[in-house]
């Protein structure tokens, strides 16, 4: 193989992988908790991009539980994130553990 012939791969890759980025701030992924009372959107880049709370469940005296349905919520829609850019990468990759993106997302 040649230098050139390595550097031009190289820099398909570097482009692809920045393709992959992008399109995955433009996916979403939904995490929830208390059966679909609490709802967590994030992007692929692990962004928290909105949480839904039904109203039902505003109760001050439950302050404390409604916390612990945000948390999870938001670490369902943070896993399902790392999950889906851990996929996209291994398309990326041909499924190589490649170091320094195997931990790209969590």
């Amino acid at each position: 193989m040649d230098m050139n012939s390595i550097m031009q791969q190289a820099q398909q890759f570097q482009q692809n992988m920045a393709r992959i980025q992008e399109e995955l701030g433009q996916k979403k992924v939904t995490g929830t908790a208390g059966g679909g009372m609490v709802t967590v959107t994030a992007n692929g880049k692990s962004e928290i991009l909105s949480v839904v709370i039904e109203r039902e469940i505003i109760v001050e005296s439950e302050a404390d539980m409604l916390q612990d349905l945000v948390v999870a919520a938001t670490n369902d829609a943070l896993r399902k994130a790392r999950e889906m850019g851990k996929a996209e990468m291994g398309k990326l990759t041909g499924g190589f553990n490649l170091p320094g993106l195997s931990n790209m997302f969590g």
